[in-house]
């Protein structure tokens, strides 16, 4: 072999370790032992899985997610691993998750086909549907009731595609007000800029409970296409998902997981200390001994 060879050889292997090294990301449990520390996120007001409470994230995903923790500790051999928390939106959450800023999204998001193009779920742990909260005296029951009328709703959900499919396929005339997160949002129908706010009904459950004036609003509507909320996760790392549904289905299986489902939507609750009054469903129920991580249905175009 020639010392060109030679050379030209030394290079090429080094190209094919460099292209290795960006085609297989080092995994999360690996990061994880190694630098002590996991990375989960939390939103501002998807009440009552990830909100905040004098400044402090708190909620049931939250929870979840900091048992899940506990539970990879062993995992890791890191009993000291640290959690450190990064706040999202509807908008960042997916590109935070895809590119490592964020090991587990704790929040309220849909687990359907289009997004596990781009990243995993684990194991569904709650089921909604798209509804709407009015005002009791505006005479608002149906998305029927809202020809030519104002209807906003958060950027980035699930919920706008399937708004907008609805109206589309009823040739309904109503105007779209999208708003950057849940808050502002049921703001824009509490100022009456909008007519009507609609999202997961379990959220406005949530945003109704904590409003000025609960009494004056109600959830209305028959439910669109009943969805699925599962913790994301980075595609392409099996093993921290199978982990993370392991320590998930640990806390179905022992009652931990029903326990704070109680704690979350049938007890009062921060900041109002009001219940949401919000009963398991049966799909949920069914979930608890399935375990199933399947993906709504496509979202409507």
């Amino acid at each position: 072999m020639t010392p060109w060879t030679r050379t030209a050889l030394g290079a090429a292997l080094s190209l094919a370790a460099l292209s290795a090294s960006f085609a297989q990301p080092q995994s999360t449990l690996a990061k994880m032992a190694q630098t002590g520390v996991i990375h989960l996120s939390y939103r501002d007001s998807s009440v009552p899985f990830s909100y905040l409470n004098d400044a402090k994230p708190i909620g049931f995903s939250i929870e979840i997610c900091d048992r899940i923790v506990e539970m990879l500790k062993t995992k890791v051999k890191r009993p000291d691993l640290k959690i450190e928390r990064q706040p999202v939106t509807s908008q960042n959450r997916i590109p935070l998750v895809m590119n490592g800023t964020v090991d587990l999204e704790c929040g309220s998001t849909t687990n359907n086909v289009a997004r596990r193009e781009q990243v995993e779920f684990a194991v569904n742990y709650f089921y909604t549907g798209t509804r709407m909260m009015v005002k009791k005296t505006s005479g608002i029951g149906s998305l029927a009731d809202l020809k030519g009328k104002k209807l906003a709703t958060t950027s980035g959900t699930t919920n706008v595609q399937v708004l907008r499919k609805y109206f589309k396929d009823n040739s309904q005339d109503t105007e779209m007000l999208l708003a950057k997160d849940h808050a502002d949002g049921a703001l824009l129908a509490e100022s009456g800029r909008a007519d009507a706010y609609a999202m997961d009904d379990i959220l406005l459950y949530g945003l109704v409970a904590n409003a000025k004036n609960p009494a004056e609003w109600t959830i209305v509507g028959e439910a669109l296409q009943v969805e699925p909320y599962a913790i994301m996760l980075r595609k392409n790392d099996p093993e921290f998902k199978k982990e993370v549904d392991a320590a998930l289905v640990s806390l179905m299986k022992s009652g931990e997981f029903e326990k704070l489902y109680d704690k979350w939507f049938l007890q009062p609750i921060p900041p109002r200390n009001v219940p949401l009054n919000v009963p398991m469903s049966a799909e949920l129920k069914k979930n608890l001994k399935e375990f199933s991580d399947r993906p709504a249905a496509p979202a409507p175009q």
